[in-house]
């Protein structure tokens, strides 16, 4: 047989549904869909599925987070939705003065500047402590298994690893030295099918376990954090990471076409997409699939950006009209301004009237629908020498605006972009969903849950359909797939269409939903290296 390019697929290939009943796990990576699985069988729920699957993804999936990233849930416990918001703040010492007397206007991607405090460890912990049934040290077992026996690396991981080489390689910056000595082998990235073992990311793990997390935040692992900062310009100091701990949240909701949409309140985007789907519960083109339906849906997505980039930002710290903003009056306030046009959006006035995803559901009807991110691929590209600890880059979330809601500041969270997604009929759960993907996430979320209640989708369907993107004024991005006809009437209805090549931007998504009949069904994303674990 002739060497083959596990890069190139010449053909549509298509996923089915897949069924189960005892429980199920969908993630963008096999082994750690089968690490929450075999976390299930061990006798955990679906809330230590989930934490073992989201450590597990640290190891298989590095290219899109880590032990340095940010983590966010909403979790169905006994019939009941909580959520928790697992954003860690920014340095104490960070501070618009400081940016200003280095010279800079806005944050760096890279270095110790847009490093916030990690929250992902944290919240696993009190996930795990409030409602998991095994013990964090055998939940993580799984991860440090795959750390130190090592992982047989996927396509989409390899691209997506080869491209960071570009990015964070070349930098001569001494905090990212150790990001080439972590992920870089004879001077290359991994190829498909090559063998990684990441041996200090497992002892990591393994500190993580015995402290219940606590290691991270105030013991050796801490120490090395601090330690590290202070060596090469780093502003993230012990006091900032001992203080921290996850906020338990009351989810937020929108009903619409039969269906609640859950999502999580700021500092998280998920607003954006309950905004959305609120400005189009006023009449809808009667054809579903019509190119009037699809730009109904861009305009309804542009005007609520416009409102969650104004208005979104750490709630602790500034106030945000969270219930005007998604009031009903409002909404259809906004409604009406939808026209038959493309149009360039703006704020409304409510006072007036880069992540990886993963979705687990066990066979006592507990769920969870679980996101963590380090942002742009390894984050800021700093890593924490001998740990395989890689920080986040969060901070580039900031707005450098003068008073603006979201203005940077020390001790403060940004504007997050990585949302969990949740859906419920009649008050009862049906199940969790997410997509992927930085400024994406809210659009997928939108186009996923109108392909499942306006077009009649099954879950699979929804996730596999040609997905468009907004990317700013009347920029409209549209994946290869994408019918040609569909984008000709987008543009004569005046969006700027772009046919994008590769599917990355577009999001990557998974389903997991209750039948009627009580069994699970799920669906992955085929933008992905992703599966669905059922037993």
């Amino acid at each position: 047989m002739k060497a083959f390019d596990p890069q190139r697929y010449r053909y549509p290939s298509r996923r089915a549904l897949v069924y189960g009943s005892r429980g199920m796990v969908a993630t963008s990576h096999p082994q750690a869909a089968q690490a929450g699985l075999d976390t299930l069988k061990k006798g955990g729920n679906a809330v230590d599925a989930a934490i073992a699957t989201a450590a597990a993804l640290t190891v298989v999936e590095p290219t899109s987070n880590g032990l340095g990233s940010d983590a966010f849930a909403i979790i169905c416990k006994d019939g009941r939705l909580y959520g928790i918001n697992g954003s860690g703040p920014s340095p104490k010492t960070l501070t618009r003065d400081l940016l200003n007397k280095k010279g800079l206007s806005r944050l760096p991607s890279m270095g110790w500047l847009p490093v916030c405090v990690p929250g992902a460890v944290a919240t696993w912990a009190a996930m795990s402590k409030r409602m998991g049934r095994l013990p964090l040290s055998e939940v993580l077992a799984p991860a440090v298994d795959l750390a130190k026996q090592g992982v047989a690396v996927p396509p989409t991981v390899s691209k997506n690893w080869n491209l960071a080489l570009d990015k964070y390689g070349t930098s001569g910056d001494p905090a990212l030295s150790p990001w080439k000595d972590t992920f870089v082998f004879d001077g290359k990235t991994p190829e498909p099918g090559d063998i990684v073992r990441l041996v200090h990311h497992g002892k990591t793990l393994e500190l993580i376990a015995r402290s219940d997390g606590r290691d991270l935040y105030q013991g050796e692992l801490a120490d090395r954090i601090v330690s590290f900062a202070s060596e090469t310009g780093g502003l993230l100091a012990f006091e900032d990471l001992v203080e921290y701990t996850p906020e338990w949240v009351e989810p937020l909701s929108v009903d619409y076409g039969g269906l609640t949409a859950w999502e999580l309140p700021p500092n998280g985007q998920g607003m954006v997409a309950l905004m959305a789907l609120g400005i189009l519960n006023g009449p809808e083109p009667s054809d579903p699939n019509s190119p009037e339906s699809v730009h109904r849906s861009i305009e309804a997505l542009k005007l609520a950006f416009a409102d969650g980039h104004r208005y979104i930002c750490d709630p602790h710290m500034a106030d945000v009209p969270v219930d005007r903003l998604l009031s009903d009056g409002y909404l259809a306030e906004r409604s009406r301004l939808l026209g038959d046009r493309a149009a360039r959006p703006e704020p409304g006035d409510p006072n007036s009237g880069g992540t990886v995803y993963l979705a687990t559901a066990d066979g006592f009807g507990n769920m969870v629908s679980m996101i963590q991110s380090n942002y742009t691929g390894f984050g800021s590209g700093v890593v924490v020498p001998g740990t395989g600890i890689a920080l986040n880059n969060r901070g580039l979330g900031f707005s450098m605006e003068p008073g603006h809601p979201n203005e940077i500041m020390p001790g403060k969270r940004p504007y997050h972009t990585i949302i969990p997604g949740f859906l419920t009929k009649g008050g009862e759960p049906l199940g969790p969903f997410g997509v992927m993907g930085g400024y994406m996430q809210p659009q997928g979320h939108l186009q996923v849950i109108t392909n499942l209640v306006r077009r009649g989708m099954n879950p699979q369907e929804a996730l596999d359909a040609p997905r468009w993107q907004w990317t700013g004024g009347l920029d409209v991005s549209v994946e290869q797939s994408f019918p040609s006809d569909m984008a000709r009437a987008l543009s004569r209805m005046g969006h700027h269409i772009t046919v994008v090549l590769e599917p990355d931007s577009f999001g990557r998504g998974q389903i997991i939903l209750k039948t009627d009949k009580g069994s699970l069904v799920g669906a992955t994303e085929p933008r992905a290296d992703g599966t669905v674990a059922t037993w």
